[in-house]
């Protein structure tokens, strides 16, 4: 069976209006193709479901706050469906349960374990269109359970690997990936092809296409992606492995982040385990620090630490340092005014030099730089928030990626 699976985000199904649109589309593939589709909550009605919960409690049910926001996607699906009916095509709205789609793991951040395919084959054999609820699943207690926000991703990719679909299309309201943010720099350039590892990279360093549990899942299961707007019929991005590329060029893209705070211990007492005993407690209260930097004094005696934690975080890490018991420092800095800009491409494990290229052209526009973190195909740079504009247009120029 020739099997293409579309994901429609919420902002494709946002308004009746494009839900018909959504089913123009659906409508072309069906043409060449057995076609399954999942289908996200119509735009913000996920939201109004999350904050009808706290109006409820603090400490809202996880198991009914799955319940409660997996409805959105039911009243996108039973239209999409109702609409295609409407054009004489065999459809119907499939609930996850009624797949089932079967999920492990907590409520809120389950993941699919399995899915069943018999009655989604039988269905599709008879020449009907599936039009599945994405985000969600049950678990072995037969409860509905959630994926995360971008869940429905997740759900198209996995559906891709079980179904051995031809094609795996997330249509979503912008046309591809770009090679910065098109709202920062306009010579911003579509990227037509782009592999596993620098999509992740970019997304986890705040490119807002897919979120970076659905790329690693992707990547894992050797499931091709491809971006598409719902909006316009241009082609998309193409997310695969990288044997897959010819690209001449060393740097693919570069990504920034907004919501990033630098924390300084000064005259921390040096001695074996120190950073494990600052680090340990801010693990177990679920803090993800990212940089990380060390300055160890002429006397060997004290160190200066410096990591970075994300704007939310600040105020409960600084509660965690204050109260650890277990170190001793001179004194505590914070700074909410960095951001962090990163040059990703999988061209640089071969090419020397891409360091040298990076902070000659920061420091031509004068951009001092706090904090560094590689990786083998990403480097990434502490700056003072208001250069974060200079930094990308500097170097967008320096690696030509606006060609």
């Amino acid at each position: 069976m020739k099997i293409i699976v579309l994901k429609f985000g919420g902002t494709s199904v946002g308004t009746i209006k494009r839900i018909k649109k959504v089913a123009n589309i659906i409508a072309r593939y069906k043409k060449k193709y057995y076609v399954i589709v999942l289908s996200s909550a119509m735009s913000g009605v996920t939201n109004n479901l999350i904050n009808l919960s706290k109006k409820i409690s603090k400490n809202f049910s996880a198991s009914e706050y799955d319940v409660l926001v997996s409805s959105g996607e039911q009243m996108s699906c039973a239209l999409i469906s109702a609409e295609l009916i409407n054009k004489g095509f065999n459809s119907r709205s499939w609930i996850s349960w009624q797949v089932p789609i079967l999920t492990e793991g907590k409520y809120k951040f389950s993941r699919i374990n399995k899915i069943n395919k018999n009655q989604i084959i039988s269905y599709l054999r008879k020449g009907g269109i599936p039009i599945i609820t994405g985000f969600q699943g049950i678990n072995n207690k037969n409860r509905i359970t959630t994926i995360g926000r971008g869940g429905t991703d997740a759900s198209a990719i996995m559906f891709a690997k079980f179904f051995k679909a031809q094609k795996c299309i997330i249509y979503t309201d912008v046309d591809g990936v770009y090679s910065t943010d098109p709202n920062k720099l306009k010579s911003a350039k579509k990227i037509k092809v782009i592999s596993y590892e620098e999509m992740l990279e970019m997304a986890s360093l705040g490119a807002k296409v897919m979120q970076p549990h659905s790329i690693q899942d992707a990547r894992l299961n050797r499931v091709d992606i491809e971006v598409r707007s719902s909006f316009t019929d241009n082609k998309g991005t193409l997310i695969t492995k990288r044997k897959n590329i010819i690209n001449n060029k060393i740097i693919t893209g570069i990504s920034s982040t907004t919501n990033d705070a630098k924390v300084t211990l000064l005259g921390v007492r040096d001695k074996p385990g120190i950073a494990a005993s600052i680090f340990k407690p801010l693990s177990e209260n679920s803090i993800n620090v990212d940089m990380v930097v060390q300055n160890i004094s002429a006397n060997g005696r004290e160190t200066d630490l410096t990591f970075t934690v994300k704007s939310e975080d600040l105020s409960k890490t600084k509660k965690i340092v204050l109260q650890n018991k277990k170190i001793n420092f001179r004194d505590l800095v914070f700074d909410k005014s960095v951001s962090k800009v990163s040059i990703i491409g999988v061209g640089m494990v071969t090419t020397p030099g891409v360091t040298y290229r990076m902070f000659q052209a920061l420091a031509k526009q004068k951009i001092n730089i706090q904090v560094i973190s590689t990786s083998e195909i990403k480097i990434s740079v502490l700056i003072e928030r208001k250069n974060v504009q200079r930094a990308i247009l500097s170097l967008h120029k320096e690696f030509k990626l606006n060609k």
